[in-house]
């Protein structure tokens, strides 16, 4: 087996550490009337900590998966059943088109900034274009992630950088109850992604990169370039089986390939260029293809002035209006190119030299 290298995890929490952490949660004094509760739920949540449970719910893996015998995630199960379940819709010629509004701002008025993102109203005038398109929209505001109670996009755990095999597509990762890292929004992001015959991302530009909330998203989408379906093969998280696996020659199978896409970037100063460029990159890299010149935007609202009238400006600048709902208007056409058979990436029979 190659060598996996190790020595870099910090010690397990001792037992006083983890009750400190645990009960962080709970401070507000009016959980004290349940002081008695909470110090059996501590317990547990200790066991499962100290024995590391990471999956509590398990079903044999059955015949579709090279160890049917391997004890499998019924949650990862589930949400792998859905994927295929959004992509059997997603390949059927006889659904409408779909196309993924995605909000990468961390704003709302939900949360501290008491207001809504400029990006949000972006999205209102692609959803407009989309609809009149006939084109069905599912809209993904990252922002929730700000607002929403308990919601989680965990960051990715860098298993591709160990062994490409060893990063499950859907992630494995998570769930991961011993470590109270739950609530994942993801399961129901992939699923999202995979039913989508176009993606349009709408972001601002925080300090001269993609938002922490986009990130994080991205981050964990590298399973779907090149990610392994079936975990049995590396029996969880196996770092040694996942690397023999990878010497031994692996596709690297893209699971969003051939999807349109299209970009709205914004900012206030700078960087905007910079991400526009990186985002087109990481999905070029992924096998989706552009809906062409106009497809792919950005803009300054504002330059260098008050943030506090940004939305006013917003509001006169019609040009740029009209240049989000061009970048939707390319998408829909390209979705329909690529359904009809019509648009294809020009290399996509053509094997890397390279693959990665």
């Amino acid at each position: 087996m190659p060598e996996v290298r190790q020595g870099q995890a910090p010690e397990k929490l001792e037992r006083k550490e983890f009750r400190l952490q645990f009960m962080r949660s709970f401070v507000d004094p009016r959980f004290e009337q349940a002081s008695d509760a909470l110090a059996q739920v501590e317990e547990i949540a200790w066991r499962n900590y100290d024995e590391g449970r990471k999956a509590p719910i398990t079903q044999k893996a059955g015949s579709e998966f090279a160890d049917p015998d391997y004890d499998m995630s019924v949650e990862w199960k589930e949400t792998r059943d859905r994927l295929l379940a959004a992509e059997q819709r997603q390949k059927d010629a006889a659904t409408q088109s779909r196309v993924l509004l995605i909000i990468g701002a961390a704003r709302n008025d939900g949360s501290c900034p008491g207001e809504i993102s400029k990006t949000y109203r972006m999205s209102l005038w692609a959803k407009e274009v989309l609809e009149a398109a006939d084109v069905e929209v599912d809209v993904l505001d990252l922002s929730l992630l700000t607002s929403a109670y308990d919601q989680h996009i965990h960051p990715c755990k860098g298993c591709v950088s160990t062994a490409m095999p060893l990063c499950h597509w859907p992630c494995s990762c998570y769930p991961n109850h011993g470590e109270r890292q739950v609530n994942d929004w993801m399961a129901e992001i992939y699923e999202k992604w995979v039913a989508a015959h176009g993606v349009i991302i709408l972001t601002p530009t925080y300090w001269y990169q993609a938002p922490s909330v986009l990130k994080l998203m991205i981050d964990r989408l590298v399973c779907a370039d090149g990610g392994n379906p079936d975990p049995t093969t590396t029996h969880g998280k196996k770092a040694a089986e996942a690397k023999a696996l990878e010497l031994a020659g692996w596709d690297y199978p893209k699971h969003l390939a051939g999807r349109a896409y299209g970009l709205v970037v914004h900012g206030d100063v700078a960087g905007i260029e910079g991400l526009r460029r990186g985002l087109a990159d990481w999905l070029d890299w992924m096998g989706l293809i552009d809906a062409g010149k106009q497809s792919a935007l950005d803009r300054y609202v504002g330059y260098y002035e008050s943030y506090a009238d940004s939305h006013a400006t917003l509001d006169k600048d019609e040009a740029f209006q009209e240049e989000v709902r061009n970048v939707a208007r390319s998408v829909a056409v390209a979705v329909g190119q690529l359904r009809s058979g019509a648009l294809h990436k020009a290399d996509e029979d053509i094997k890397p030299a390279r693959p990665k």
